[in-house]
């Protein structure tokens, strides 16, 4: 389906070196932010206390959050969990502050604000220790929020969940590599996997220079980008190698012209769908969705950019040409023939 179809190929390749020195430029701004203030890791990679609690009625999420603010602490996650009665509070690490302490404070702060009074137990540990642990919320014998659970997640568990997101990143790497070396040629495979990369060190550098909470969500939309990105690549591609078949005379970079051109309609309804569903998580979807939809917006709106201006350019750098991706055969291609080359 095509809402427009443009009849002159725009001469995108014409400009490829501005292109890239853009490229290059925004990458490296990237890489030294990244270097410059690191990531904000969200507890799943840090460590931290999780409590669930539970209200008797519909729990107002930004007045639980505002709650523990100003309660002073700092950099909590709270979202609905199961139910709207319930929610889910994930808190960093604090160096010399107990699990068992931090769960006080924490229920002991939405109790307060349910306008209900603490009550707190004694218990012996292993060690014949006192140790104080969260009873429940009095208000005149109801009890608004009660505890469900609380969790740690120790530092270990932390470092083991960012070992596994970095060797998922790179099995995706590799398996996008491989896919485009087998279905196309190792020119391409190169190039795609360098446009995808710099969508990827993009997104990581916006969240190093606003200090964007990284959290699993997040990682999860770097995944997805990398596969966005490498389809609107391949869309490209074949049509590249389409290209080839049917117009002998074209030059390589009137070639890669002539594919992004005809791709363009599709290019734009794809996107703007796509884009469309993601700002939609982004304003009504809350906090808990935000940074995840944030981490798409910036990879689809760079991976438009990455698969026609990086991605093409650099295979036309590397010198990829009509007998790459043509093998010579003895019966000629027609070209006014709609079925031949790639269908996308």
């Amino acid at each position: 389906m095509e809402f427009f179809r443009i009849r002159r190929d725009i001469p995108f390749m014409r400009h490829a070196l501005v292109f890239n020195v853009i490229s290059l430029i925004t990458f490296l701004l990237a890489v030294f932010f990244l270097v410059k203030n690191g990531l904000h890791l969200s507890i799943e990679f840090t460590g931290g206390t999780a409590v669930e609690a539970a209200y008797t009625q519909a729990a107002d999420v930004p007045k639980v959050r505002s709650t523990l603010e100003a309660a002073k602490l700092s950099d909590v996650q709270v979202q609905n969990y199961g139910s709207a009665n319930n929610v889910l509070i994930r808190l960093p690490a604090r160096a010399g502050v107990k699990q068992e302490d931090t769960v006080i404070q924490v229920m002991g702060a939405l109790c307060a604000a349910q306008g209900g009074t603490p009550q707190i137990k004694q218990d012996t540990n292993n060690k014949g220790e006192v140790v104080k642990r969260w009873a429940k919320c009095d208000a005149n014998g109801s009890e608004p929020v009660s505890l469900r659970r609380d969790d740690f997640v120790g530092p270990q568990v932390g470092r083991e969940l960012a070992e596994n997101g970095a060797k998922a990143l790179a099995f995706v790497v590799a398996g996008i590599m491989l896919y485009l070396a087998f279905r196309f040629e190792w020119k391409f495979s190169v190039a795609a996997i360098i446009a995808n990369l710099h969508d990827v060190i993009i997104i990581l550098g916006f969240f190093a220079f606003f200090q964007w909470e990284f959290s699993l969500s997040v990682l999860a939309a770097v995944l997805a980008v990398l596969g966005y990105s490498v389809n609107e690549s391949v869309v490209i591609f074949d049509r590249i190698r389409e290209a080839f078949r049917k117009y002998n005379k074209m030059t390589t970079h009137e070639v890669i012209d002539h594919a992004i051109t005809s791709t363009m309609s599709r290019t734009i309804i794809t996107h703007g769908c796509t884009q469309m569903m993601v700002l939609s998580m982004l304003l009504f979807g809350g906090p808990t969705l935000h940074y995840f939809a944030v981490a798409l917006t910036i990879g689809i709106l760079f991976g438009i950019y990455s698969s026609v201006f990086v991605a093409a350019a650099i295979a036309m750098w590397l010198g990829v040409k009509r007998t790459d991706l043509v093998k010579a055969t003895s019966k000629e291609i027609d070209p006014n023939d709609p079925n031949a080359g790639a269908v996308v």
